[in-house]
């Protein structure tokens, strides 16, 4: 296990949490989306879509839904570029939840008639629950792959741009799909649904929260700095102080990140520095080129 934690850079905690949303995820799809004839956003909103066409167009008949898996076919490619492109962990991570996202998809069975009687209800419990299991996800720092892979291409290619508008953009058109194929009801409740699950995704994902540090350290300042560049990539402004009680000299790190990259800094500054000690502010806003990253 020790050589695959240092290829995905992952824990099994982190790999728990990982599974437990994929299969939540499904769960908030399947049996409180999809019963409905509602639509996810995305690209498993545009394979939903395909799966539409193909079960009307040629007459087929399953007992499983396939929209898992031509979402994973779209991922090819995806995973290449990501492979080519991003970075090699970000490669692992990604197919091996996409891979988990495929299975438990296709395998959780889609009710014939809907657990809840009122479309709403239905809509509002997998919106909170597909929410929860998306900030599982992303409190991994882990990534469902689709979206965020294109996401992260073009803004590596435009600063400008972002993950969130990327997938803002995707979702007009596949809703403005769902409109013109499907009607204005489906197309409302399944944007209501996306609303819901955006809002509970930002509301526990610790990624999307800014964070800075003033970490003080009286030996090790370039040790300090060398992990937030190599293992956070941000970076870092310090400079000499001196310490009133006892006039010695201090050395004052200065960072911007987010929550969940303040969470490993703090686990790992001991090993770095056991005298160290960090002033940290949670939820502070920032202007300028901060680069919010997916993980």
């Amino acid at each position: 296990m020790k050589s695959d934690e240092r290829r995905f850079k992952w824990t099994w905690s982190q790999a728990s949490k990982a599974i437990i949303g994929e299969i939540l995820f499904a769960i908030a799809v399947n049996v409180f989306v999809v019963p409905f004839g509602l639509y996810n956003g995305g690209i498993i909103g545009i394979s939903q879509l395909i799966r539409s066409f193909l079960i009307s167009t040629f007459n087929i008949h399953t007992s499983i839904d396939f929209a898992g898996i031509i979402n994973f076919l779209i991922n090819v490619p995806l995973f290449i570029l990501a492979y080519r492109h991003i970075s090699k962990t970000f490669f692992y991570r990604t197919v091996f939840c996409v891979v988990i996202q495929t299975i438990a998809l296709t395998v959780i069975p889609i009710p014939e008639l809907p657990l809840v009687d009122e479309m709403i209800t239905s809509v509002l419990i997998g919106g909170i629950l597909g929410g929860i299991a998306g900030g599982l996800i992303l409190s991994a720092a882990a990534s469902g792959g689709g979206t965020d892979i294109i996401g992260v291409l073009l803004t590596l290619k435009n600063r400008n741009l972002s993950v969130g508008k990327i997938g803002l953009a995707i979702n007009l058109f596949v809703y403005g799909v769902c409109g013109l194929l499907y009607g204005v009801q489906v197309m409302i409740y399944s944007i209501i649904y996306t609303a819901i699950y955006s809002l509970v995704v930002d509301r526990l994902h610790e990624q999307n929260i800014c964070s800075t540090a003033i970490i003080f350290t009286k030996q090790k300042p370039k040790e300090i700095a060398d992990f937030v560049q190599k293992e956070l990539d941000r970076d870092v402004t310090w400079w000499e102080g001196v310490g009133c009680h006892d006039d010695t000299k201090t050395y004052i790190c200065y960072v911007v990140l987010s929550k969940y990259e303040l969470m490993r800094l703090e686990r790992h500054l001991n090993e770095i520095d056991e005298s160290a000690f960090v002033v940290k502010q949670d939820g502070v806003g920032i202007r300028g080129n901060f680069q919010k990253k997916l993980t």
